[in-house]
């Protein structure tokens, strides 16, 4: 197993029948998709179905897979989303539990006061972002939850850079709002 190869690498494996390339794409990008997923429905089992979903949609669609310009994530996170927008419309939209209810990812670092600090806004920054139109809310979710690239979350979300760099400063200043900050921007 060699995590040191590209994710076209990796595709390309996949797509001449190497099983244990795509296992490896899963194991890459699986942690990234399931964020982005419980960041939608805020339910843990439905993202993990959800994920589930969006993988097998992938094994499908990557036999036809084109390097191009785009990065390998931006197709992925491109699935992501329609995947959810598909769900959302086939179920009539998810049910949401309250946020209060909810489990969001753990912080994962060894250092006990930034544990506290995660602690302490979690909730907040969960809440907050409920708050915010959804298109902001999608991009501040890719860019910075999910760490996709302005270029990545452009080709996500079928949208040109300056569009998410809008969407994305619009977003934080909508956060910032809903979360009654002031201070410090965001860049």
């Amino acid at each position: 197993m060699n995590n040191e190869l590209s994710d076209n690498d990796l595709v390309k494996q996949v797509q001449a029948g190497n099983r244990e390339a795509m296992s490896q794409l899963y194991q890459r990008h699986r942690p990234a998709i399931y964020r982005y997923a419980l960041s939608r429905v805020y339910n843990q089992q439905v993202a993990q179905d959800i994920v589930g979903e969006i993988f097998l949609r992938v094994v499908t669609y990557l036999p036809k897979y084109k390097v191009t310009g785009a990065p390998f994530t931006a197709w992925l996170f491109r699935i992501a989303h329609n995947t959810l927008i598909t769900m959302a419309k086939k179920e009539g939209h998810f049910q949401q539990l309250p946020i209060e209810t909810v489990e969001k990812p753990e912080y994962s670092g060894d250092h006990p006061d930034q544990l506290v600090e995660f602690q302490l806004n979690k909730e907040w920054i969960w809440a907050g972002l409920e708050q915010i139109d959804e298109n902001q809310r999608e991009v501040v979710i890719l860019r910075f939850l999910v760490g996709l690239s302005l270029k990545e979350t452009a080709h996500a979300l079928e949208k040109s850079i300056g569009a998410v760099k809008t969407l994305q400063h619009r977003g934080i200043l909508a956060l910032r709002v809903a979360m009654n900050v002031k201070g410090a921007g965001v860049k």
